[in-house]
């Protein structure tokens, strides 16, 4: 199944539109701000910045008619990235420092709060072996997110996410699609 995101200039889903399919790491060309959007089918993540960078959102299918006010959004969505579909386990290990330093544990499901379940104050560097996931910086999926596909993430700190903490973690079940 594909994925498909339609962007409006303006609230409502008013003015010029732009659709996608596919990840857009630079929307400035196609439209000159972006105020509402509506999903279509799949799961996106939105970026405020371009090249997948900066404040990050998670969008389910549904109509987003004002998202900047409902989702506290400060700039317009300058970056998008599809999510695909992931059937089958899931796993990722997360450690405590960066560069997989200091204790680590292996999750396959998500974990509302890493304090309580393993006494880690901070997570600072993962590897994601399968599926997709979402790391929230507060416990019970709450703050500001990032999504990760499978890969190493030796330090959030250089992915443009300085001063973050990730306290909870949730696996992108294709129940989104």
């Amino acid at each position: 199944i594909m994925g498909k995101i339609v962007f409006y200039e303006d609230r409502n889903f008013q003015g010029r539109s732009y659709e996608c399919m596919s990840d857009c790491s630079d929307m400035t060309s196609y439209l000159s701000r972006c105020h509402s959007c509506r999903v279509e089918s799949g799961c996106f993540m939105v970026y405020d910045r371009p090249n997948y960078m900066g404040n990050q959102y998670f969008m389910r299918r549904g109509e987003y008619a004002d998202y900047m006010s409902m989702m506290g959004m400060r700039d317009c969505i300058r970056s998008c990235r599809m999510i695909p579909m992931h059937r089958g386990q899931f796993r990722m290990r997360i450690y405590e420092r960066e560069n997989f330093g200091g204790q680590s544990h292996e999750l396959m499901d998500d974990c509302d709060n890493i304090m309580d379940r393993y006494r880690m104050s901070d997570c600072q560097s993962c590897n994601v072996m399968d599926g997709h996931w979402l790391m929230y910086e507060q416990p019970h999926y709450r703050g500001r997110m990032m999504y990760l596909r499978p890969g190493e993430y030796r330090n959030f700190m250089n992915m443009g996410m300085s001063g973050m903490r990730f306290m909870s973690m949730r696996r992108i079940m294709d129940s989104c699609y």
